[in-house]
């Protein structure tokens, strides 16, 4: 095997490596199963979040998922930036990790760069779910109505607690526009 070889097999490796190693989960978190895809599908209000960048000064951030035609996720997040006062829009795509009936998936904003969307708790009902990154940095409380019931609020504090996240840093969404 010539130089050339070597180093194309190695690129290629380390390719695959870093765009799929982005798709994970947080050591003591574990991915809701069953999940059923179908009954995920629609909108979802963020309650709360870990901020970061993509969304920095944003509020009435909301998450619309429908499927697509190949069994991924069409996903539209939406959000009121209130420091320029205007609505920002990003739409992305995701894929099931292992099986579309683990709630765990990878999400794509930016082409072929993908990052963890591990649904770790969810109601019988679909109503509400927390959702964890690939890492402690990234955590989300959604519900499917603006507000949330104190007792679900407690539930999943008490849970990404025990996972290791620090609820103290969650960022409190106002849903305040239309």
């Amino acid at each position: 095997m010539n130089i050339r070889t070597f180093t194309a097999i190695g690129l290629a490796f380390y390719i695959s490596f870093m765009l799929t190693s982005c798709a994970s989960i947080p050591e003591n978190a574990e991915a809701v199963s069953p999940f059923d895809a179908k009954k995920y599908l629609g909108k979802w209000y963020e309650i709360a979040r870990l901020d970061f960048k993509y969304e920095e000064n944003l509020n009435n951030t909301t998450a619309q998922y429908s499927l697509n035609s190949n069994n991924t996720l069409k996903v539209v997040n939406r959000g009121y930036n209130y420091k320029t006062e205007a609505w920002e829009e990003a739409q992305g795509k995701a894929k099931f990790v292992k099986s579309d009936t683990i709630g765990m998936l990878k999400v794509s904003f930016f082409g072929p760069f993908y990052s963890g969307y591990n649904i770790i708790a969810l109601d019988k009902d679909y109503n509400y779910a927390l959702v964890a990154g690939r890492n402690l940095d990234y955590l989300w409380i959604l519900s499917r109505k603006p507000t949330l019931p104190e007792s679900i609020k407690q539930e999943f504090l008490a849970k990404a607690k025990t996972i290791g996240y620090n609820t103290d840093d969650l960022i409190w969404v106002a849903h305040d526009k239309s």
